[in-house]
């Protein structure tokens, strides 16, 4: 049985202050090429914190329907984006009591990856503009409301890292797609070129691909097109890539 679970009736009454309970989303896509991140402006009304500053998408939970923290992210993220995600890890949490000048606060950060294709950006709520902003262009040192920039920095330290050793850029594109569409995305994600051979041969030898037949990518020749195996939605490689030679 899913849903909300209450306390009973007779549990004692808590006698401290609870802290304002907020759950924020590091939303990545690829679009004109670069790694963009996910942007909405506070909204200019009375006792609102840091109008008209961006920030990270995210809100309160809800008792009444985030059943966990996940559900807040995951519910959150299709009323600004409109779509599912497969894949959505928890980055960490930051709390403290000048993060927020409503109250002692604390926030639990999600970040996810999204193709660009499909995805309608939603204002309204708690933003009054949604907008992609290109990673390296300086937005991870840019003022952002609460401590965002900090959340943001640490997630695109993350994503990176973990590039290096897994599967996610993969969550970048629509599918199908090809290799060097994969490659590509990993390159913009990276912020380098990879040695083509040994990502061909990694990426077929880790199991997390299943053919879908030749695409036109407007090649002469048709490609091998490929998806994301539905029971394997990471993939892990014993090694990090190597930068590509041209020597």
């Amino acid at each position: 049985m899913t849903g909300t679970t209450h306390p009973p009736k007779d549990a004692p009454e808590l006698r401290f202050e609870r802290p304002l309970t907020t759950v924020d989303l590091v939303v990545f896509t690829l679009r004109e090429d670069q790694l963009q991140v996910l942007l909405v402006q506070r909204p200019d009304r009375p006792k609102e914190p840091f109008p008209n500053d961006w920030a990270l998408p995210g809100g309160f939970v809800d008792v009444h329907k985030d059943a966990s923290l996940q559900a807040c992210a995951q519910r959150k993220l299709k009323e600004k984006t409109g779509v599912d995600t497969p894949y959505l890890e928890q980055l960490g949490s930051w709390g403290g009591a000048a993060r927020d000048p409503r109250g002692w606060s604390a926030t639990h950060v999600y970040f996810t990856l999204l193709p660009i294709t499909g995805v309608t950006l939603q204002e309204g709520g708690n933003s009054q503009d949604a907008q992609w902003f290109p990673v390296d262009s300086g937005v991870q040192h840019q003022t952002l409301a609460f401590d965002h920039a900090e959340i943001l920095r640490v997630a695109v330290q993350r994503l990176r890292a973990k590039v290096e050793y897994t599967s996610l850029p993969a969550h970048l594109l629509p599918q199908p797609f090809t290799l060097p569409q994969l490659q590509k995305a990993y390159e913009l994600v990276l912020g380098r070129a990879v040695d083509k051979s040994g990502f061909r041969t990694r990426m077929l030898a880790a199991s997390f691909l299943e053919e879908t037949g030749p695409i036109d990518v407007g090649a002469p020749r048709l490609a091998m097109g490929y998806r994301m195996n539905a029971d394997q939605p990471l993939a892990y490689f014993p090694r990090t890539f190597s930068p590509r030679s041209d020597h």
